[in-house]
């Protein structure tokens, strides 16, 4: 025990072996050096008579032993010195002090195989082991004042953070397996991001040059289509996902069909109408898509719904929709129809809407608004979406939505598709409207029951307007549809669809992969991954003793800080698993490894989009004028026969009509 009386006897023990060993060494160098000393006069009978004695004993009768003997009772000596410890002791200096003595000491003894005088021999020897016998005293014990632990070799706290992943490649015929490397406590190992319920939903962040799209998304494209999952890409920068989709179908025996939807370049493009009058069998069908194209036309609208002057544009849109699908059948329902219809004179359109009962609801505020001359309200309610929807004439854009090359139910078990949609950074705001409306009609068809498996991919989600996406990935999973959503940080989705359905979005995924994200996007992701037990030690150093402490402590398993750090292709994430799968090991911090070689080769093989028809502005121009000449003829042909039949109140409220409305402009 440390108490003083114990110290105090272990200190007179180390000076007794100490001074033992002073003693031998003393013994010795007389005795080897007996002439010189007896020359100069150093020498007595009795002191003589004395050392002949000891020299009797064995440790005298060689010189290797009695040196090795007084170097064993000095190291013996120093294993009980204390000193105070020193953090910038350099154990290198006092190891090569130590070795200079030992060579000093013992390679003395070569002296007498040299032919020297007795005096200069007597002088080197003494001297040589008197100073090897110094270096090692003092070498000996500064090494006891040497601070052993080192508190700044992991400044960054690397060893400490790391913690045991899944390193079983975990699969299933829905699974997503990414390779990866990772650190244990200083040592690489392999591990495997095995994301074997993707139904759950997977969100995948990153700050732009994180490698999402390289490391994690071409792979979910990939292995999910050999697989033989349907599927719907959303491109924010086609064709970059297109390509790797459509090259995947090529080479795999997966029998979905391929479609793409692309407004830059026609000849590569299938037309899709969204507003499939097959597809909407009920007018909330119509409130939906028309809620989806205003708001995607009008994001700062998503945080005000409810609001009087959003809430009334939605709903005129609404009327125009549902009223087109009741005419002749939906003949003319497609967004391009939608749109012209909007454009009409006050009084002859609401005179043709106002046939269509199930529709008065809708449009009761802006007849009575019109009727009571509230001009300045009316424009109010119905400018906004005229302005917003105007934006969206186009001849391009009119040439895809009004035709029908296929259906969006993609997951349809008689037709498997592999649906493309791409858009263009630099028009995002008018195509992701438009983008928008595909999403919202394609879930519509897709989250149903018995049908195919299949997998949804949105890039750059954010930029595209889509509501009620919580409930989808909530309600989807028992109908197999996967839906992965890639994001660049949080912030981004609080800006484009509120806090609370960002909040909603983040919270709801089981399945997270993260590469590097910042501000409040890391410190949530950090507390959503936990805490794991970590070392902490401490030193106090005083002038008579040091004190180490060590305990554990629960820490944050990935720091925020790490977190923002992380290299392109590093990813942090979590996921989730079965019951019939369990996954103990479900978070991970690991280097996702792309085979960089075999995916230039294959990039170099691909084969491009081909054209799906051949097509000219003249072409591209009869459609859009056609689209103007059915409206024209539609308003015609309806107010010809009200007042024909004399059937409608508004008929009359309107004067100078003529009869024959085929001349007339509108």
């Amino acid at each position: 025990m440390a108490t003083g009386e114990n110290e105090q006897a272990l200190r007179k023990i180390m000076d007794f072996t100490r001074m033992l060993s002073i003693a031998i060494l003393t013994i010795h160098l007389y005795l080897s050096c007996y002439l010189i000393f007896k020359a100069i006069g150093f020498s007595s009978t009795i002191t003589d008579r004395i050392l002949l004695n000891i020299s009797n004993n064995g440790i005298f009768k060689s010189m290797i032993v009695a040196k090795l003997s007084s170097l064993l009772l000095l190291l013996i000596s120093l294993l009980g010195t204390k000193g105070r410890k020193d953090e910038n002791t350099n154990w290198k200096v006092l190891i090569s002090y130590a070795f200079i003595g030992i060579i000093l000491y013992l390679g003395s003894g070569f002296l007498f195989e040299v032919r020297l005088s007795n005096e200069f021999l007597a002088t080197f020897y003494i001297g040589f082991s008197c100073l090897g016998y110094i270096f090692i005293l003092t070498s000996g014990t500064r090494l006891s004042r040497l601070l052993k632990l080192n508190l700044t070799g992991d400044i960054f706290n690397k060893l400490n953070e790391t913690f045991p992943q899944e390193e079983r490649k975990l699969e299933n015929e829905f699974s997503i397996n990414l390779p990866a490397r990772y650190s244990l406590k200083g040592r690489v190992r392999k591990s495997w991001i095995n994301i074997i319920n993707p139904f759950r939903g997977l969100l995948v962040l990153g700050t732009p040059g994180s490698g999402k799209s390289y490391f994690a998304i071409r792979h979910i494209i990939t292995q999910h289509i050999k697989k033989g999952f349907s599927m719907f890409i959303y491109d924010f920068k086609y064709d970059d996902l297109t390509n790797i989709a459509y090259n995947t179908l090529l080479t795999d025996k997966n029998s979905a069909k391929f479609y793409v939807i692309n407004f830059e370049d026609l000849s590569r493009s299938h037309r899709c109408n969204p507003l499939d009058p097959n597809s909407m069998t009920d007018i909330t069908d119509a409130t939906e898509a028309a809620r989806t194209i205003m708001l995607g036309l009008n994001r700062e609208w998503i945080k005000k719904q409810g609001d009087f002057f959003v809430e009334s544009p939605i709903n005129f849109v609404t009327g125009i929709i549902w009223y087109l699908r009741k005419y002749k059948d939906g003949v003319f329902c497609t967004l391009p129809h939608v749109i012209e219809l909007m454009q009409i004179e006050y009084k002859y359109l609401f005179a043709v809407l106002n046939l269509e009962p199930e529709i008065e609801v809708f449009i009761n505020p802006f007849i009575s608004a019109w009727k009571n001359e509230a001009y300045d309200q009316l424009e109010g309610q119905v400018a906004s979406a005229k302005i917003s929807m105007a934006r969206l004439s186009s001849p391009s854009l009119y040439y895809v939505l009004s035709g029908n090359d296929f259906t969006l139910d993609l997951n349809n078990p008689d037709e498997p598709k592999v649906i493309c949609v791409g858009n263009n950074p630099q028009k995002q705001q008018v195509y992701g409207a438009v983008l928008s409306l595909y999403v919202s009609r394609m879930i519509k068809l897709v989250n149903q029951k018995d049908k195919q498996k299949c997998s949804l991919i949105f890039d750059e989600f954010p930029t595209i307007y889509f509501n009620n996406i919580d409930s989808l990935i909530a309600t989807a999973r028992s109908n197999k549809v996967a839906t992965t959503l890639a994001v660049q940080d949080y912030s981004q989705l609080k800006k484009d669809y509120g806090r609370e359905q960002a909040e909603v979005i983040l919270n709801i995924v089981g399945n997270i992969i993260a590469g590097q994200v910042t501000g409040d996007t890391a410190k949530q992701l950090s507390e959503r991954f936990g805490k794991i037990q970590q070392q902490r030690q401490s030193v106090s150093i005083n002038s008579s003793d040091t004190s180490v402490s060590r305990s554990t402590q629960l820490d944050f398993a990935i720091p925020a800080s790490k977190i923002s750090s992380l290299s392109s292709g590093e990813f942090v994430g979590m996921v989730a698993d079965d019951p019939q799968e369990k996954i103990e090991l479900k978070v991970f911090h690991n280097e996702i490894l792309n085979d960089h070689d075999a995916i230039n080769r294959e990039v170099l093989q691909y084969k491009t989009i081909p054209k799906i028809r051949t097509i000219d502005s003249e072409i591209v121009q009869m459609n859009y004028y056609q689209i103007k000449q059915d409206i024209q003829e539609l308003i015609a042909a309806e107010l010809n026969s009200t007042i024909d039949d004399n059937q409608t109140e508004m008929s009359g409220s309107i004067s100078g009509v003529p009869k024959k409305m085929k001349n007339i402009k509108i």
